[in-house]
């Protein structure tokens, strides 16, 4: 047993999680239309490479990745793109993103895949842009395209941890992936291994889920690299700084990356995704999803379509109960409430949560602050809550940048504990959006002003040539006039030459 830490702050919460893991993972099936949303990671949307009418074959990429951080996506099964269009996002903003929608032909037929070869023989190089061509990205729900972090410039790794805390209330999708698939997450571990040339793995796990710590011990007995290891049960055990911290006792410096201690944290349920990907030539097509929450009738977790409606999803739980009515997808703590249940399945789904009006009865009317500091004490990043919900408030985003709001993780600790129930994290989510607002408006004046300070130059230096090309043609102008009058001065001499010589010859003659 390696010895453990513990993390500043945390909150002890009911867990939900036995309702919906009592039946195996399901698999759902293929729906009546697919909508494939062509941006299902952090950072820029992929472009779309397909047009309406054309058929698509299984795992074809129909989203390209045009920027570094971006990840393709693809079709996943076969049938005939019937439009492109813009259609509710599974993202807190609701705003619409470009979606692929897909006609299914029933045939699930699979584009060609050709036999990779040992994997181990591959440098880290081709395995990142297998891993990105296949559109891998975190599946914990931050959705970072995975082989950025497999790519540790300047860094040698020592341990590539993988995540299989799943701290948040009711979600229990990889607690099922490690009981049922255990050897998925182990063969993965193996490639993202090689990949970073790391020395070991350690997969831990909260000791509230011995099926899932007993499965993966018993793959790993035999492999002397891979550790499993169980940490305690706090929330949010599972964020990438508390479990580094958990596991190393080290901190993350402030605005800085695992990669500065050589560490590199991915899901358990990410790296069961790159061995589909490298073992079975399988693109990120499909997830496996919790369906959960007392507004739901049978509760259970489905590996699902990624496009698949959710509404589908909850029908194969089993439909709505009378008094549902909150469609959240994530947890309770850190989830995004959703408008409708059209909403897609896409990479970052990894629970669909049903709630009826008992769940959030406890909800009161938010009164002003009266700094007892319990949001303080709770904060596992060590922050000052109230004063960041004071920025937020007058909008004075110098300090709110100051006070290190970025390294805020979101986690709803503060929101959960405050006496008044003021919305702390979404004060915090605001400020954050305040901040990328002015600057991308800073960046978007900087290049206006270089646009303008580059259009003058480039006047001036027009100007410039312009003037020097008329001194020029002037200067030519003068030298012509000055050879024209050299040749006129040389014609009259040699008049007044030959005249002379006319002369001389008849003053011989007489």
């Amino acid at each position: 047993m390696t010895r453990l830490y513990t993390f500043p702050g945390g909150v002890k919460l009911k867990g939900h999680k036995a309702i919906s893991t009592s039946q195996p993972i399901s698999k759902a099936d293929i729906p009546a239309r697919l909508f494939v949303p062509l941006n299902q990671s952090i950072g820029s949307p992929a472009e779309c490479i397909v047009e309406k009418g054309q058929r698509v074959l299984k795992g074809q990429m129909i989203g390209r990745a045009t920027e570094y951080v971006a990840a393709p996506v693809h079709a996943p099964s076969s049938g005939t793109v019937i439009d492109i269009q813009k259609f509710p996002a599974a993202h807190a903003s609701g705003l619409p993103n470009d979606v692929v929608i897909i006609k299914p032909d029933g045939k699930d037929e699979w584009l060609e895949r050709k036999p990779l070869p040992d994997i181990t023989k591959l440098d880290s190089s081709e395995l990142r842009n297998m891993i990105r061509c296949a559109g891998i990205v975190g599946l914990g729900g931050a959705a970072f395209p995975t082989f950025i972090k497999l790519n540790p410039v300047g860094h040698q790794i020592s341990t590539l941890i993988l995540n299989g805390a799943e701290c948040e209330p009711y979600i229990s999708c990889d607690d099922m992936l490690m009981r049922e698939r255990p050897h998925e997450i182990i063969e993965g571990a193996k490639i993202m291994r090689h990949a970073l040339d790391a020395r070991q793995v350690i997969i831990a796990i909260e000791e509230n889920k011995p099926e899932a710590i007993a499965s993966l011990q018993a793959f790993a007995e035999d492999i002397n690299w891979l550790h499993v290891q169980s940490i305690p049960v706090i929330y949010p055990t599972g964020g990438e700084r508390q479990l580094i911290k958990v596991l190393t006792g080290k901190d993350v410096p402030s605005h800085g990356l695992p990669l500065d201690l050589d560490l590199v944290v991915n899901n358990v349920a990410t790296a069961a995704a790159v061995h589909h990907a490298l073992d079975h030539q399988q693109p990120l097509i499909s997830r496996i999803i919790t369906v959960t929450g007392s507004g739901v009738r049978s509760p259970c977790n489905i590996e699902a379509l990624i496009g698949t409606p959710m509404s589908d999803l909850i029908e194969m739980a089993g439909g709505y109960t009378e008094d549902a009515d909150r469609l959240i997808m994530g947890g309770p703590m850190m989830g995004i409430t959703l408008k409708t249940d059209a909403t897609p399945v896409v990479k970052a789904s990894n629970c669909l949560l049903v709630q009826t009006p008992a769940d959030h009865s406890t909800e009161a009317i938010t009164r002003p602050c009266i700094r007892c500091g319990e949001c303080v004490k709770v904060c596992p990043v060590k922050l000052l809550p109230q004063q960041l919900y004071w920025f937020s408030q007058a909008k004075n985003l110098d300090d709110l940048q100051s006070h290190n709001l970025f390294d805020c993780i979101e986690c709803g600790c503060c929101s959960i504990v405050c006496p008044s129930h003021i919305p702390l994290v979404q004060y915090f989510r605001y400020g954050k959006s305040e901040i990328w607002k002015k600057e991308q408006e800073t960046i978007r004046a900087d290049r206006a002003r270089k646009r303008t300070e580059a259009k003058i130059q480039r006047l001036e230096r027009i100007k410039a040539e312009k003037k020097a090309q008329h001194a020029a043609r002037a200067k030519k102008s003068a030298a012509g006039a000055d050879r024209k009058k050299e040749i006129q001065a040389a014609v009259a001499r040699a008049k007044a030459k030959k005249t002379e010589n006319a002369d001389h010859t008849e003053n011989l003659d007489m």
